[in-house]
């Protein structure tokens, strides 16, 4: 990449953090994805000021072509154009966005899937460090935590020991765009991270005493998103769970509305900015469904109104 192109995406980089004050994570996809983009019509010796809608396929057509992308791949690529092409067009390097004529594939609506409250015990019962105890006391706040908050791996990932107010039995979050929130913590949660705090961190960080990761690593390093979704994966795969991290969120999110939490907490205590994204969570899945109709249904042999 040339110093042109290099300048040109250290200002967009900047664009999105000031003004779209994304999550660091996504910047990193946006800025990679744009960084694919200006190779290729640079290649072509077409300018970003001057590349129009039929280029822009080209290049989407290029991208499918390198290996089979999901229409989620894909609306995300549309997703990096669409706002590369505005930050030219706030940044005055052009004056329309090409990128609003595409059509974003259409994504197929899907429930969150949660875990049932049994198969989130018998979880996190079952970490052990994979055969180290001090990893085995770190693994178990973390993922106790998770599950506890509702909490993205990222916000985990991203927590200070400040963050986490023992007394008061909160935890301060940082998501995305910066915003933040107070989410109490469950007693199992805090217990396991007082326990890890006295027991286990002291060790791991060893000379690392200036660290302010809440959570770090055999090395005194905070921990990496994918670290924790490996470790994650490793103590399903024994159980034989077909789970991922955010799975925790998933399920503390179902679980409450259950409960009977109302929508609008649930929405505070997961930091969605829009309701709609919250709404996902009261899709009942086929369980609850079942159950209902068994339930209520007057042509349910089980049912409390049979015909």
């Amino acid at each position: 990449m040339n110093q042109v192109d290099r300048a040109l995406l250290d200002d967009f980089r900047d664009y999105l953090v000031v003004e779209k004050r994304l999550s660091q994570s996504t910047i990193s996809v946006y800025l990679r994805e744009i960084g694919i983009y200006l190779t290729f019509l640079r290649n072509q010796k077409v300018g970003c000021e001057t590349v129009n809608v039929d280029q822009i396929t080209g290049y989407l057509s290029q991208r499918a072509s390198l290996g089979s992308l999901s229409k989620r791949t894909q609306a995300k690529n549309i997703s990096c154009l669409k706002s590369f092409h505005r930050f030219l067009c706030d940044s005055r390097i052009r004056n329309d966005n090409p990128v609003e004529l595409l059509d974003v594939p259409k994504l197929p609506f899907t429930v969150p899937k949660a875990a049932g409250y049994d198969q989130i015990d018998q979880l996190l019962d079952s970490i052990d460090g994979l055969g180290d105890e001090l990893l085995a006391v770190r693994d178990r706040a973390m993922f106790e935590l998770i599950y506890s908050c509702g909490l993205r791996v990222s916000e985990a990932c991203s927590l200070k020991i400040e963050d986490y107010r023992g007394q008061e039995k909160v935890v301060r979050i940082i998501g995305k765009g910066d915003k933040e929130r107070l989410v109490p913590l469950g007693d199992i949660a805090a217990t396991n991270i007082e326990n890890y705090l006295k027991h286990a961190r002291p060790q791991l960080s060893g000379n690392h005493i200036h660290e302010k990761a809440l959570f770090v690593g055999r090395r005194g390093a905070s921990l990496s998103r994918a670290l924790v979704w490996k470790r994650f994966k490793q103590y399903c795969e024994r159980l034989g769970i077909e789970a991922k991290v955010h799975t925790l969120r998933h399920s503390f999110a179902t679980h409450l509305l259950r409960g009977g939490a109302d929508l609008r907490s649930v929405q505070e205590l997961l930091g969605h900015s829009d309701i709609r994204t919250t709404q996902i969570y009261t899709h009942a899945n086929t369980d609850d469904l079942k159950n209902a109709f068994d339930r209520y249904h007057p042509e349910s042999e089980q049912s409390e109104s049979k015909r």
